[in-house]
């Protein structure tokens, strides 16, 4: 394409062209310097002689007479014609013929011809020119150094709507609103002022005729200089980019939601992201309201059309109002709002221009408007996998342009894959809900009743970990007025943490009821999680994060009556002790294998805690946040335990104030546990030797106690109890019996002797002579059970202090 640099002059043009004058008779007449350069011939070879005997090849002379004809009837022509040089060879020439006439009659015939490769070039110009003015789609502009127009393409009449020729002589920026005109006006005088060209700077345009509409072009503006240099006015290309900016600006919001919208599992947070993403960019107000269900992961079983819940609100400016309905408000539609079509049908509702009286119709509409000078709107479904989830809607206020439907589709497209997150943010809500549920029926709801320790215990979920922890914590009331206390965590994070907890705890709870020793009951969970690991990788359950990998526990043992506290721990951080004087120090206990290693034996430790002790046994989420080093955390513990006497409650809540962040990384469970010792006046105990003769002395001993005690009523059944366990040491053990009542919140009697073997409960036959004591007991006693020491066993019971039979 020739470059407008390289523009050629008008090859006709006087000083140019070879010009011949012909007489009526087609003799020469006339002859220029020119013609004699391009053909050769000297004026006086040419004048006087015919032009077609010498300028016309034979070959090509009925062409040229055709043409002179048509010459004649138009009185003018404009070709190509072969001429003859002066050397005998043909030269392409472009011609043009024009007559000139005296008194009404041709008298002469003006001839000016140029070479036809000049002339084609030309005209090849000239096509450009009528290209850029003409049928050119790119804007052009031709600016005055006056700042004024000169002339503008079709093109702009078609950008603008105002005809081409209403812009001639009309100041630089004319039909734009000012703030566009203005910065029009500087860039044409830039380029005047430096000379140099401005290429490819955006600019919004907005036309005074439709205010409404903006537009965006990208123009280049260059000077226009004369051969000295003369800045002779500026030239601007503009192209209507309006289309391709949008398009740009819609890929680009799609791009930024997929880096803004469904960072969190979280659905208020999901909804607020993607109502955040439509604003400025495409909208001046948007609210995403979902289905009260949604919000709270329930399943939807059908599609609803409300009601719902605002949990997204966003809104252009400090300045400007927001949605009416604050956010986590319930909000109605009336019947025929764009929101309840939008969620009633599934589809979206594009209101491009809201009509005067549209917000004042049966008052419906006013309530859910951003602003009463909201002109456009858009509702869209927020729908995944066949559900209809909520809707959002999107307002236009500030920006004059109304809604169309590339707007709508960016909308849906976006509403869609938010749509997904919220769903994804649902599920995993109705997961953790679930989950939670679990947990919660797994761990204990309340402390059981006993005498042996006041508690306070805290359960704290991790907030930002994924899932569930295995985390819990026990209070299991035992034989002899002792207490079991229980701290535990399951390795790993989820339902399968949370349903091995459970179990575990279940374990736990049977293996209390034998009244095995702390490092018995160790050994017995190990082989437990062996067992549970075994089952998963039998079955091939292997994902990551739900292996049953391990546990670590700590389970301590208090008995009221002698103040001791048998303790031992599975890779569990210890716990700490604080003396009823304010001494604290963790308890020495070896440390021993976590559960699930196989093996390795647990060691149990004794000690002896005065009334009043507070004893602290925590999992390792309180101490070994990541934040802090376990050994500050076990420091910060200490701190916080010094003061035995103060409520345990104040006590439990001052440890997790100083320990636990607002959103812990891990679960938290914490068990205080004061220590309560039995008045020495509720324990009797007796030696009773291996003789015929005990049964009748414990008979006796036991009524004694008992009419001190003032439980005279229960004389009968605790003597009958008494002798029967003692008669059974009689005939089956060894060693001297140890009688022991005890009154706490029950009465409890117990046979302690040196063997270890079990008694069986059996129904005796009638021919049978013995084998009714067990029987009786049992019968007799609310609850009874046999515990086996290093020392050989104990047979215990227990009564309401009510009596059974009052």
């Amino acid at each position: 394409m020739t470059e407008f640099s390289e523009i050629h002059d008008d090859p006709f043009a006087l000083h140019l062209a070879a010009l011949a004058v012909l007489d009526d008779r087609g003799a020469v007449a006339g002859w220029n310097r020119r013609a004699q350069e391009l053909l050769g011939y000297p004026d006086t070879a040419v004048l006087g002689r015919p032009a077609f005997e010498v300028f016309v090849d034979p070959p090509d002379l009925p062409a040229v007479r055709r043409a002179a004809a048509r010459c004649r009837r138009a009185g003018g022509w404009f070709g190509l014609l072969n001429v003859r040089h002066r050397d005998g060879r043909l030269v392409e020439m472009g011609l043009r013929a024009h007559a000139l006439s005296r008194d009404g009659r041709v008298r002469e015939w003006v001839l000016a011809g140029a070479l036809a490769v000049d002339v084609l070039e030309w005209q090849r110009d000239r096509a450009v020119l009528d290209g850029l003015y003409r049928r050119c789609p790119i804007g052009l502009v031709v600016h005055g150094p006056d700042l004024r127009i000169l002339r503008v393409n079709r093109a702009i009449e078609r950008f603008s709507g105002v005809p081409a020729a209403d812009f001639r002589g009309l100041p630089t920026g004319s039909f734009l609103l000012p703030d566009d005109a203005r910065r029009a006006v500087d860039r044409v005088r830039q380029v005047i002022e430096t000379g140099r060209p401005m290429l490819y700077s955006e600019q919004f345009v907005r036309l005074e005729l439709d205010p409404a509409r903006e537009q965006v072009a990208m123009v280049s503006s260059f000077p226009m200089e004369d051969p000295s240099g003369r800045i002779l006015g500026v030239a601007e290309m503009i192209e209507d980019i309006t289309a391709r900016h949008r398009a740009q600006r819609r890929l680009a919001l799609l791009d930024q939601a997929g880096s803004r919208i469904g960072t969190t599992l979280d659905v208020a947070e999901t909804a607020r992201e993607l109502a955040e993403v439509m604003v400025p960019h495409l909208a001046d107000h948007a609210s995403v309201d979902l289905l009260q269900p949604v919000t709270r992961g329930e399943e939807l079983t059908q599609a609803l059309a409300g009601p719902v819940v605002r949990v997204g609100a966003c809104s252009v400016g400090a300045q400007q109002p927001g949605p009416p309905h604050p956010q986590g408000e319930p909000v109605e539609f009336g019947p025929d709002a764009p929101q309840a079509r939008c969620l009633a049908e599934g589809r979206p509702v594009l209101e491009p221009v809201l009509p005067p009286d549209w917000f004042s119709r049966d008052g419906r509409q006013g309530d859910h408007a951003p602003d009463l000078g909201a002109h456009s709107l858009i509702a869209v479904p927020v729908a995944a996998r066949g559900l209809v989830l909520g809707v959002m809607t999107l307002w236009r206020s500030r920006r004059p342009d109304p809604f169309e439907a590339d707007d709508l589709t960016l909308a849906q497209e976006l509403a869609s894959r938010a749509a997904v997150a919220i769903d994804n943010a649902r599920r995993f809500t109705q997961q953790q809900q679930t989950a939670f549920t679990l947990q919660s029926s797994l761990l204990p709801r309340a402390v059981p009743d006993q005498s042996a320790v006041e508690v306070a215990l805290r359960y704290l979920p991790a907030s930002a970990a994924p899932g569930l922890g295995g985390d819990w914590f026990d209070v299991i009331p035992l034989s002899g007025a002792r207490i079991a206390l229980v701290v535990g965590d399951v390795v790993g994070r989820g339902i399968h943490a949370a349903a091995t907890m459970g179990r575990l705890r279940t374990a736990v709870h049977t293996l209390a009821s034998l009244d095995l020793e702390p490092d018995e009951v160790l050994s017995r969970l190990d082989d437990l999680v062996l067992l549970l690991a075994a089952e998963q990788e039998a079955v091939g359950e292997r994902p990551v994060g739900e292996q049953v990998v391990g546990a670590t526990c700590l389970y301590a043992v208090y008995d009221p009556v002698s103040g001791r506290c048998s303790a031992a721990r599975a890779g569990h951080p210890p716990p700490v002790v604080t003396a009823p004087d304010g001494e604290v120090a963790l308890l020495d206990l070896p440390a021993g294998p976590p559960l699930g290693l196989g093996g390795l034996p647990f060691e149990a430790r004794e000690v002896e805690l005065a009334e009043g002790s507070l004893l602290s046994l925590y999992t390792n989420g309180l101490i070994g946040e990541r934040h802090i080093d376990a050994d500050v955390g076990l420091t910060k513990l200490c701190a916080a335990l010094t003061r035995p006497a103060d409520p345990l409650e104040r006590t439990c809540q001052a440890v997790v104030d100083s320990l636990v962040p607002a959103r812990p990384s891990d679960d938290v469970a914490l068990l205080i546990a004061r220590t309560r010792m039995l008045p020495a006046d509720d324990v009797a105990s007796w030696r009773l030797p291996l003789e015929p003769a005990s049964a009748a002395r414990a008979r006796a001993l036991t009524s004694a106690k008992l009419s001190e005690w003032g439980l005279g009523h229960l004389a009968f059944t605790t003597e009958l109890i008494a002798s029967e366990l003692v008669t059974n040491v009689y005939r089956y053990a060894s060693g001297p019996a140890t009688l022991r009542l005890i009154r706490e919140r029950c009465l409890v009697c117990e046979v302690s002797d040196t063997s270890h073997t079990s008694p069986h409960l059996r129904r005796a036959r009638t021919t049978d002579e013995g084998g009714r004591g067990l029987f009786l007991v049992a019968q007799m006693a609310e609850r009874w059970g046999t515990r086996y020491s290093r020392e050989g066993k104990t047979v215990w019971t227990e009564q309401p202090l009510a009596g059974m039979f009052t």
